[in-house]
């Protein structure tokens, strides 16, 4: 597109009044919002900044507890012994042993561990599903093995469409 040469002042005194109706309303608008924008760019900012919590003071060291006097001894789980510190079972012996036996790149050590650590079902490693997807295969039971159609053709026939891609569907594709 070639730039027109042919300004008279009639076109340039145009120009001119476009130019400062523009520069008035841009004043006019910043005079207008302008302190609504800058105070949602510092609330923006401001939400951007990390949060800083204030540090407590050191408490004094408390005084243990009076021992019971004759307390019968229950057998209790060492689960429920120790404070819950973590959303996961203690990890056993035997499993831990195998994060220091070899390397992974030999497909031991930490792979070991992970592998065998993954055969386990959620229930026994987590204590409480942890999240929403948890939920869906908690307390599932041990996976069934479902059986293939042996024919390869019925399962070419029954997976693919008859008509193409892009046809009409037929009423034998439709699942009813």
């Amino acid at each position: 597109m070639s730039r027109q040469l042919n300004m008279d002042t009639v076109r340039q005194n145009f120009w001119k009044e476009e130019y400062l109706r523009e520069k008035m309303l841009r004043c006019e608008w910043h005079h207008k919002y302008g302190s609504l924008v800058k105070a949602k760019q510092k609330a923006k900012a401001a939400a951007r900044l990390p949060l800083k919590l204030p540090t407590l003071p050191p408490k004094a060291p408390l005084s243990p507890p009076p021992a019971p006097k004759a307390v019968p001894s229950r057998a209790s789980s060492p689960a429920l012994e120790a404070p819950i510190q973590s959303e996961m079972y203690p990890v056993p012996p035997a499993t831990r042993a195998l994060l220091y036996e070899g390397i992974s790149h030999d497909f031991q050590g930490r792979y070991h561990y992970l592998s065998t650590r993954k055969l386990d079902v959620p229930e026994k490693r987590y204590l409480f599903p942890i999240t929403t997807n948890f939920t869906y295969g908690w307390q599932l039971g041990p996976p069934v093995k479902q059986e293939l159609v042996f024919c390869k053709m019925c399962r070419i026939e029954s997976f693919f469409r008859k008509n193409g891609a892009f046809a009409l569907l037929d009423p034998r594709d439709l699942a009813l």
